[in-house]
């Protein structure tokens, strides 16, 4: 069932009703819309636990049997329509109880409102399901509380929430509508830097083209946009022709796949060894967690971790089930432009004095890697051109001691509206050296370069610099036997590595364009802009680490 225009709407009016009811908050709001869509979804959970385990000739058991203790005896009286208004009743405690089975969605977020539902929820429900979580792998609702407190607004999210029927929705249509919401998240402009926009990722998963049997990593998961479309890649490429069909996003249309030619074992390999990932904000990790979910990938675990300050030791890998050999992919749109206290940096991710984000990711990622991984990440223009020594030293090692491949020179303004910088997405293996690079360039990636971003437009580069990629070979013999004197057209160019080292390692994609008369005429200022941006962003890194080394030396 694809996501309909109701349930688009549906959402609509929850964004509403919570912003008009005083809760302005966009990450919170679709945090609380997550717990809500788990405490649904639970009910039909254990409804198929209950008839596998009928199935398998076993003993049921269900999450809903049994007492549960009151936390506020004022919930004591429970309305169920079904079993009439009975009072809750007292053990040897002394303690009142109810039966679990009042938790049941079907029940309670249909029979209770106003008050009663504020204190069943914040009281009852939320420390209900965190005991569920606290017994799984995955711990969903850790640290977790009601958000919305105004009986009113909390009565009309329920009713519409319920409404959205999502045990009738396909794994699709459900993950569809959770990227509603946070494409409604993003539009408030609270969402962005946790938001890498989906043509965008999926243009990078395409050309990575990850494979079944492959584990795929996104350290900075964010809502876990990488994963999912992975996912749906590693499914459409192993989908028949009548299992193909178009979907709609952000105003455009794309293909999906139901995965039918996948084996069992295959399927089950993708639903529970094949993606991992970790993220610092814990919102992020309920966020990336339903997402998930909501897609099918409900045993994917998504850690509250940050990388850069913390090791994992190869018992406590094993113990978490990941592989201790590396990952065959990365896939990342690490944080831009953030610093790291020197003295919690572990060692293993340092390279040099510096403390930028960026580049200590960066190094992570290539050592996530197996021999022979292959990665994708997103990196701000000065990753690629940066003087700093530790600018140069990772750009060393990444041409020296391994191979880039490629490089994909974004638009300024993909990442609008909440930030203009300039941005291009770094492909590399593990291991090796680097012979050529290729370097790609788009104008246009189909939405109009505007303040917003969200317009969708016809000129999009980003189709055939994927097809170029994946045709690199052959490019690279047609740029070869090219006439150097002639005026080159195309969007893709090569350097190989003779020219990387004569340019101290640079790697913008515009050091090595052969620059044709309408170029030079025609230069884009937004990309000028950003390549100034770049350059003040390193001369403030450069200042700052100026200061911190005189601090040092002057007490």
């Amino acid at each position: 069932m694809p996501l309909t225009a109701d349930m688009r709407r549906s959402i609509d009016q929850i964004r509403d009703y919570l912003f008009g009811g005083g809760y302005p908050d966009p990450v919170n709001n679709a945090e609380q819309l997550s717990f809500l869509f788990f405490f649904y979804l639970v009910e039909g959970i254990d409804a198929e636990a209950k008839a596998r385990a009928r199935m398998l000739k076993t003993r049921p058991i269900s999450l809903f049997d049994g007492e549960w203790e009151l936390r506020n005896p004022l919930n004591a009286f429970v309305p169920a329509a079904r079993e009439g208004n009975l009072p809750a009743t007292v053990l040897h405690t002394g303690e009142p109880t109810v039966p679990r089975n009042r938790f049941r969605w079907s029940l309670w977020s249909r029979e209770l409102s106003g008050e009663a539902l504020v204190r069943f929820v914040r009281d009852e429900v939320f420390p209900f399901f965190a005991e569920i979580g606290e017994a799984s792998a995955y711990d969903f609702m850790r640290g977790a509380r009601l958000g919305i407190d105004d009986p009113t607004v909390l009565t009309q999210v329920i009713r519409l929430v319920d409404g959205l029927r999502l045990d009738q929705a396909d794994a699709d249509a459900k993950g569809d509508l959770f990227e509603h919401v946070l494409r409604q998240m993003k539009q408030a402009g609270e969402l962005g830097q946790f938001r890498t926009p989906r043509h965008i990722i999926r243009t990078i998963v395409e050309m990575v083209d990850p494979q079944v049997g492959e584990t795929v990593y996104d350290p900075a998961a964010g809502t876990a946009g990488f994963l999912v479309v992975a996912y749906n890649q590693i499914r459409l490429a192993n989908s028949s022709p009548g299992g193909i069909a178009e979907a709609e996003l952000d105003g455009k249309t794309h293909l999906r796949g139901l995965g039918d030619k996948l084996s069992a074992d295959q399927l089950s390999t993708l639903q529970t060894a094949t993606f991992f990932g970790n993220d610092v904000d814990p919102k992020m990790v309920r966020l990336a967690t339903m997402n998930l979910t909501l897609r099918g990938l409900a045993h994917v675990r998504i850690l509250q971790r940050n990388v850069l300050t913390t090791s994992l030791d190869a018992g406590y890998k094993a113990a978490l089930g990941l592989p201790a050999e590396g990952f065959h992919v990365v896939l990342a749109n690490p944080p831009f432009s953030g610093r790291v206290d020197k003295d919690r940096i572990v060692d293993e991710v340092k390279i040099g004095s510096t403390s930028a984000t960026e580049l200590l990711f960066l190094k992570y990622m290539l050592d996530s890697l197996r021999p022979d991984g292959r990665a994708a990440v997103v990196v701000p223009e000065g990753v690629l051109f940066g003087s700093t020594l530790a600018h140069r030293e990772l750009r060393r090692q990444l041409i020296e001691q391994h191979r880039v491949e490629a490089v994909l020179s974004l638009p300024s303004g993909v990442f609008q509206p909440y930030s203009g910088v300039k941005t291009s997405v770094l492909f590399f293996r593990r291991g090796g050296r680097t012979g050529r690079v290729q370097f790609l360039h788009a104008d246009d990636d189909g939405y109009r370069l505007d303040a917003n971003h969200d317009t969708p437009i016809e000129a999009d580069d980003l189709p055939a610099l994927s097809q170029a990629y994946a045709r690199r070979d052959a490019a690279w013999a047609r740029w070869q036997a090219r006439d150097a004197d002639a005026e080159w057209t195309e969007k893709w160019w090569f350097a190989d590595a003779a020219a990387l080292r004569a340019n101290d390692f640079n790697l913008s994609a515009s050091r090595y364009r052969p620059m044709s008369r309408a170029q030079v005429e025609h230069q884009d200022p937004r990309e000028l802009l950003g390549e100034l941006a770049a350059i003040e962003a390193e001369i403030v890194e450069e200042i700052e680490a100026l200061r911190a080394a005189l601090a040092e030396r002057i007490p």
